[in-house]
């Protein structure tokens, strides 16, 4: 019996190690702290994700500039307020990056 159980055991721990990593852009952006200083629409600390996407999104390098904001932090671009490093991980961070600068 226990080796029937083993393999049903390593596919649901699969699935749910997929489903964790699934999240949509939006949801990503929800779970983060993002949404203390940005919004879609309207420029709150940061800019609005719209005015990010309207400046990177035909740019060349704008997806890696945009992903190396998120992880990294930036400073001077949208004014004097500094915008920390964030706590995402490289998969996330591109996750981010692509829903932004979708929001054209």
């Amino acid at each position: 019996m226990k080796s029937y159980l083993m393999p049903l055991v390593a596919v649901a721990a699969l699935t749910a190690a997929h489903t964790a990593t699934a999240a949509t852009g939006e949801e990503l952006l929800q779970s983060k702290a993002c949404v203390a200083c940005h919004q879609v629409d309207t420029k709150m600390v940061g800019p609005a994700y719209k005015e990010v996407a309207a400046k990177y999104a035909d740019q060349e390098d704008g997806r890696e500039h945009v992903i190396n904001s998120i992880k990294n932090g930036s400073s001077g671009v949208w004014g004097p307020i500094p915008m920390p490093p964030n706590a995402v991980t490289d998969e996330e961070a591109e996750i981010l990056a692509d829903h932004i600068l979708s929001l054209k």
